[in-house]
């Protein structure tokens, strides 16, 4: 919804050629159309952008995890932007692609976007199958996010000692559990119970408010609206807050339980704070032994750049299968290691340009080719092609 509330705005008066019934030399202009469709969207409004969907009356159509669903048919789809790709599957991000194939026979352009990539996208980078764009400055007015990683009562102590301080000179903070409710099978701290507790406790007197996945659409946008106006101080959440929450009044995001969230997700939550021009921290909460070690908090406090995080999540997950759905662990390389081989792969890839040319069929090379295809399974390959 953000994303279709900023293209509409920008694209509001933005004139295109349409189509004239008048003779073949007369050509009409119309506003660009911009449409969105979701699981909200009532179902006579899904009805008709379905049907303006495959006839080509709509121009761009933001959407959630709908827009691949069975039904969505396009007219003629020429660009695709995958933003939190990492949100997405292989075969997920191919459906599109194929869509586009089925209306006009041409694949389309294709844009991913995430703040960290994911292992396999990281590894695709280097295999040459990607390429790549890096945007590496903060946007104008903000500040870089301070991170730490609190481990002892101590520390505990001094993180809600922030945020009290920072709702006290007029800012909000973030307050996020792994779990909705408490339970037996896992130890962690559960929204629902943490919002009591700190309500009694910690942040006594503060205005907090409880944010989860299984709350009422209606009612969980209320709470946001409480937040985005400023009549709750905390808001206490699970991860749905991890993207499309841009509050630029808050400051403090406190992640409990912070080892059992994966890197991409802690920079995700990282990233809810410092939108604005104030300064603002990160508490990684795991509480543990000083000479405990973990590689992704560590990683965290280390870093805020996005694909440094990507390569340490790289390092320690894997990069997954190139030649299959899996997105992170075990390699299908035999015997290269991309965290290892990463220059050699590089020269082998400059190798095979060099070789086969404009000829990615190896139609002037079928001794190669046959040599190549005894190792592949033919529908394994095509994972390849899906990004």
């Amino acid at each position: 919804e953000q994303h279709w509330i900023t293209l509409s705005r920008l694209l509001r008066g933005f004139k295109v050629p349409g189509s004239s019934d008048t003779g073949l030399f007369e050509f009409s202009e119309r506003e660009v159309s911009v449409e969105m469709l979701s699981s909200k969207t009532p179902v006579a409004a899904k009805r008709r952008i379905l049907d303006e969907l495959s006839s080509g009356g709509i121009d761009i159509i933001v959407g959630t995890h709908s827009l691949i669903s069975d039904g969505v048919m396009f007219h003629a789809l020429g660009a695709v932007v995958v933003d939190e790709q990492h949100r997405f599957g292989v075969e997920q991000r191919a459906v599109l692609r194929e869509r586009a194939r089925s209306g006009h026979g041409l694949d389309p352009d294709v844009l991913v976007m995430t703040a960290t990539p994911i292992p396999r996208t990281a590894a695709m980078t280097v295999f040459g199958d990607l390429d790549l764009t890096v945007l590496n400055e903060l946007p104008p007015g903000r500040t870089p996010i301070h991170t730490r990683w609190a481990k002892t009562d101590d520390e505990y102590k001094m993180v809600f000692g922030r945020v009290r301080s920072e709702v006290a000179n007029g800012h909000q903070a973030y307050v996020v559990c792994p779990l909705v409710e408490g339970s037996e099978r896992v130890i962690a701290k559960s929204a629902k119970e943490e919002f009591e507790r700190l309500q009694a406790n910690e942040l006594q007197g503060l205005r907090l408010g409880l944010l989860h996945g299984q709350m009422p659409p209606k009612e969980k946008e209320a709470v946001m609206e409480q937040f985005r106006s400023h009549d709750l101080d905390v808001l206490v959440a699970t991860t749905v807050v991890e993207v499309g929450v841009d509050v630029g009044n808050a400051t403090v995001m406190v992640i409990e339980n912070a080892d059992r969230f994966g890197i991409a997700q802690l920079h995700q939550l990282r990233g809810r704070v410092g939108r604005g021009n104030q300064k603002s921290y990160c508490y990684l909460i795991s509480l543990s032994e000083p000479e405990i070690s973990n590689p992704r908090l560590e990683a965290m406090v280390a870093s805020t750049d996005g694909f440094y995080l990507a390569e340490r999540d790289l390092e320690l997950r894997g990069e997954g299968t190139i030649l299959g759905r899996r997105q992170k662990g075990r390699s299908d390389l035999k015997l290269a290691s991309l965290a290892r081989d990463r220059d050699l792969v590089a020269l082998a890839q400059v190798i095979a340009k060099d070789l086969v040319g404009d000829d990615p069929g190896m139609k002037g090379y079928p001794r190669l080719a046959n040599e190549i295809m005894a190792f592949q399974d033919p529908l394994e390959s095509e994972f390849l092609f899906l990004g």
